[in-house]
């Protein structure tokens, strides 16, 4: 039996504000870092939500495990569809976790096991908690390969990331969700972000990172909403490296750029998809406005938590109508992949005589369909 227990933690900003199974992190804010009042343990990995009064009176929402059984750690079937986050994801209703996989890639370890969560209709969908079980990694650190990696081995090619961002356009008001079509790369050059190096070079394409099919289908899942938070498509995502936040200067900067929304976690992991052949959609949540109003009040933390709660009950809805929506016939294709095989293949600029075997042996894990 495994244990994972809810004990004094920390809030910070990153990407990951709700963990799904397996997962303790009950909060990642945008913001200071605020200690939990609570220090139960609970059984089980598959976590439903009940409330938690911080100490300056909040009402957030904690993990309680909605069944104390192990899972077994092998899944036979192929798995297409996976989800990369957590925020609003911790219950599920309708939805079980049927497997808790744990995978070594030439890469690593993920950040976390890979659950497998069956649809009411039977369709798998594996989920990964970007940021780890304690939330330990980073927007840095995440080992985005081994994630990629990890997805592709058990058939996934269409992801669905979920992401908290930063609002750079009072249009996008905080609980709104975003729908990102372009990104502005901000990060610093230390995150690994080709599975092509190491005795093999492809150039593989991204100038629309996301996949805009998914995109439409997640606009039109928008009545899952509560509140009347809104869906804005067709904009801009910065990517920045963290962990500090932007200063006025850069926020106004990447205004001025045509950024909407921002975030530390959307790259390499995105790059990645593509050159694992994998369709990717993120889906972001405003929770503030970035620092780019110089006479806006300073941030009110109890606002930004009930902004982070509402949005954890929305995503929650938006997923689980989804999941439904994206197991069905008519979307086979693109569950399976089609619209990007062998897109990296054909990028490969290395000759074959060129590539070293330890290339071959990382990239025949991630295309065992490959002939190299």
């Amino acid at each position: 039996m495994r244990y994972f227990g809810v004990k004094k933690n920390t809030c910070r900003r990153s990407s990951v504000w709700w963990c799904f199974v397996t997962s303790t992190q009950i909060l990642s804010s945008r913001f200071s870092r605020i200690p939990i009042s609570t220090s139960e343990t609970f059984k089980g990995s598959y976590h439903s939500l009940q409330y938690s009064r911080f100490p300056n009176g909040v009402r957030l929402r904690k993990v309680q495990s909605a069944f104390k059984m192990s899972l077994p750690e092998t899944y036979d079937s192929p798995v297409s569809l996976a989800i990369i986050g957590g925020t609003g994801i911790s219950r599920l209703d309708g939805f079980k976790s049927v497997a808790s996989l744990k995978i070594t890639t030439p890469w690593g370890s993920p950040s976390s096991p890979v659950i497998i969560l069956e649809t009411p209709s039977g369709a798998p969908v594996a989920f990964i908690s970007r940021h780890g079980l304690h939330h330990e990694y980073t927007p840095s650190e995440v080992p985005s390969r081994a994630n990629i990696a990890a997805l592709r081995s058990i058939g996934v090619r269409t992801i669905i990331a979920f992401s908290a961002v930063g609002s750079l356009r009072e249009e996008i008001l905080p609980r709104d969700f975003v729908i990102p079509t372009q990104i502005i790369d901000r990060t610093k050059g230390i995150r690994p972000a080709t599975f092509f190096d190491g005795g093999v070079v492809a150039h593989v394409g991204f100038s629309d990172p996301f996949d805009e099919r998914v995109g439409r289908i997640i606009k039109a899942s928008e009545g899952a909403l509560e509140g009347g938070a809104k869906i804005h498509e067709g904009k801009t995502l910065v990517c920045m490296e963290g962990p500090q936040f932007s200063t006025r200067a850069e926020s106004k900067l990447y205004r001025s750029w045509g950024g909407d929304i921002i975030n530390m976690s959307v790259l390499p992991e995105s790059k990645l998809a593509r050159e694992a052949e994998i369709h990717y959609a993120m889906i972001c949540m405003a929770t503030d406005y970035d620092c780019f109003r110089d006479d806006a009040p300073p941030v009110n933390v109890p606002e930004v938590l009930a902004h982070m709660a509402a949005n954890a009950v929305n995503a929650q809805h938006l997923i689980a109508a989804l999941l439904i929506e994206l197991v069905k016939e008519e979307h086979e294709d693109l569950l399976s992949g089609q619209g990007l095989k062998e897109s990296s293949k054909w990028a490969i600029c290395t000759k074959p005589e060129g590539i070293s075997k330890e290339a071959k042996e990382r990239l025949g894990f991630l295309f065992p369909e490959w002939d190299l």
